[in-house]
């Protein structure tokens, strides 16, 4: 008898990245995952663009759900509560083709080998091709790693990246706590998931010159970065949070898009 094939769920957040989204999508390195023994599952969170975002994906096969309140964290929330329910891997990078997808297999490897329960692809300690990170955006970044690894103990290069590997049940415990509605979602998820227990180191990757517009307010996002890195320090999960459910994510987006 054949053995089924495990599951991974490939999530993409977007928001106006119809130049770059095709090109994630089209690196996901789908003939070697399946001799690896996984079968792929591709989910598209259309964050409210005003492009062909949606048309793209759905054009390569992938499931696109919207989430019509504009911020990366609020996508994240919408894709973790639309994982496929077989996945037992979750990958995670953005649509502006800035992480190559076909390095997906070196962030995996870590976990099907039980070596810990998240990977957290490191630019920093990777390779980044020309001018993809500006010399304020690393040094920001080498503080943020500074405050994770010292006060939260957890053994990562790069705090605000995009591209990550979970185990399921690592998702299912971030599901309810995450707040974050922009781009300190990244340094809340490492800072929470580190006050959970949860194992997690990088391996290094590549980063490229973003395609399309660059949505990042970097004054204005590193102060929350920091206010979340210093807030989280004495943050404890609840053990009685109430699960969001699709159904509300659903009716609060229709809420959100009548205001």
């Amino acid at each position: 008898m054949a053995k089924k094939a495990k599951v991974i769920s490939i999530i993409i957040p977007c928001h106006n990245e119809e130049e770059g989204v095709a090109s994630v999508i089209n690196e996901i390195p789908k003939k070697r995952l399946k001799f690896l023994g996984y079968t792929v599952d591709v989910l598209v969170i259309d964050n409210n663009s005003s492009d062909n975002t949606a048309e793209v994906a759905k054009g390569l096969g992938a499931r696109v759900i919207k989430e019509l309140r504009q911020g990366k964290g609020r996508a994240i929330k919408t894709a973790f509560l639309n994982i496929h329910k077989d996945a037992e891997f979750i990958i995670m990078l953005d649509g502006d083709d800035t992480y190559k997808a076909h390095e997906i297999p070196r962030l995996i490897e870590p976990l099907e080998s039980g070596f810990c329960d998240v990977i957290i692809g490191s630019r920093l300690e990777g390779k980044m091709n020309g001018k993809s990170m500006q010399f304020s955006h690393r040094l920001a970044n080498w503080f943020f790693t500074f405050m994770v690894r010292h006060f939260y103990f957890a053994n990562v290069t790069d705090t605000c990246t995009g591209f990550f590997a979970w185990k399921r049940h690592v998702i299912t415990s971030l599901n309810g706590h995450i707040k974050s509605k922009g781009f300190a979602i990244e340094a809340e998820m490492i800072t929470k998931m580190a006050r959970m227990g949860h194992c997690i180191y990088s391996v290094p990757i590549t980063y490229d010159k973003r395609a399309g517009d660059s949505k990042l307010a970097p004054l204005g996002d590193g102060l929350k970065i920091t206010k979340m890195l210093i807030k989280n320090m004495k943050w404890k999960p609840n053990p009685n949070i109430k699960r969001v459910t699709n159904k509300k994510v659903i009716q609060n987006t229709k809420r959100e898009k009548r205001r």
